[in-house]
């Protein structure tokens, strides 16, 4: 099954790969299926509310039915793992979201941070590292903060 991982990982992410539209979507969503679960694993412990909130989040913002939502995390799972960086997600997401697709995905990483309703340090250091990387106006990552801990 690893092996099976990498070799799509290896064909879709490496620079120079051809990937067809259909491709790329869906190394999109593995990309941000992986920066969504280690919102789940950065404190060091793996909250129940946590991983329902992303669940739910990649029902929502991808329209898939559960069982393609499994799927698509359990290699996302597979990839956040394996990853060195959080380079190598935002990089795909840099070049196909809209400034406003990434303030979305922001939100969605502190809804995930605030589901078990406390803030870890490294949580909110992860949202504000994620959140350079796709660069998100300061303004618009503290709103997103305020809207996702239900304070605007």
């Amino acid at each position: 099954m690893l092996e099976s991982i990498k070799n799509f990982f290896d064909q879709h992410l490496l620079p120079g790969s051809v990937a067809d539209d259909r491709d790329s979507e869906y190394v999109l969503r593995l990309a941000i299926g992986a920066l969504l679960l280690e919102m789940t694993h950065v404190d060091g412990e793996v909250w129940p509310e946590q991983s329902e909130a992303v669940s739910t989040a990649v029902l929502g913002h991808f329209n898939l039915a559960k069982s393609e939502a499994a799927e698509l995390l359990a290699l996302a799972e597979a990839e956040r793992t394996e990853a060195t960086d959080y380079f190598q997600f935002t990089s795909l997401i840099n070049g196909v979201y809209t400034p406003e697709q990434k303030i979305s995905l922001v939100e969605l990483l502190w809804q995930i941070a605030y589901a078990n309703e406390s803030l870890h340090k490294y949580e909110e250091h992860l949202v504000r590292k994620i959140a350079d990387l796709l660069y998100v106006p300061h303004s618009a990552f503290i709103a997103t903060k305020l809207r996702a801990r239900g304070d605007a």
